[in-house]
């Protein structure tokens, strides 16, 4: 993947480092992450690459074309997606703050037996996200999604992790924006942040995700007093 060139005067999201160099980024065969700080673009970024792989806007498989608020960036415009030999069988986007609004759109149309045969609506977020993963995602398949682990526990991240393993298993390719040092933790996965510095391949022990939570673990009581200004 790489985009066109830039638009002349620069507006959002071209205003945003880590697009603005954007020059090439090559995926990871298995899975891929997209992380850095609130507003940093990851998610602009994914959401970019998943419209321009023909998912809608707001989630779903590539058959979905409901529009519930138009709010996309038009990045997706000035991206060039380079596949592979190999197309994928079957694709999906994940976006967690607007998966209400799929999950209506599944009841609409009446598909719940490919996600378990029980409305989302009917369960917590939680169970209606691993429901997804657990029953709608499937071999040789491409999918993005936009930090999953928004209504999941710590325990069903890790159910997460060991189904997205089996998949890859079956020759499925992930490209997740995620804030958790638990998803991202995934092993032989190619990280890239997106920051000030623009957007950069980054060992998962290097982002500050895991070096926060391995600091604030290590010594609970002590960072509470810094944060509380006791210390």
């Amino acid at each position: 993947m790489k985009p066109t060139a830039p638009v002349e005067p620069p507006l959002f999201p071209f205003t945003l480092p880590a697009i603005r160099s954007l020059e090439r980024l090559p995926l990871h065969p298995n899975v891929t992450f997209l992380v850095g700080e609130n507003g940093s673009g990851k998610s602009t970024l994914l959401e970019a690459i998943a419209v321009g792989m023909g998912f809608n806007a707001e989630g779903g498989s590539r058959n979905f074309n409901f529009a519930t608020r138009a709010s996309h960036s038009e990045l997706h415009a000035y991206l060039r997606l380079v596949r592979g030999v190999a197309r994928p069988r079957d694709g999906y986007f994940l976006r967690a703050e607007s998966f209400y609004n799929v999950s209506s759109e599944i009841e609409r149309r009446g598909v719940q037996q490919f996600y378990g045969s029980r409305s989302l609506h009917e369960q917590s977020h939680g169970e209606a996200f691993l429901a997804l993963f657990m029953n709608r995602f499937g071999r040789e398949g491409f999918y993005v999604l936009d930090e999953p682990e928004a209504a999941l526990s710590p325990q069903r991240q890790l159910a997460l992790l060991s189904r997205l393993h089996d998949l890859v298993g079956e020759h499925s390719q992930f490209l997740i924006a995620t804030h958790s040092p638990i998803l991202m933790a995934y092993p032989n996965a190619t990280i890239y942040e997106c920051g000030e510095h623009g957007i950069r391949e980054i060992a998962y022990e290097d982002t500050e995700h895991y070096r926060v939570t391995r600091d604030f673990l290590a010594n609970p009581a002590r960072m509470l007093k810094v944060l509380m200004g006791e210390e």
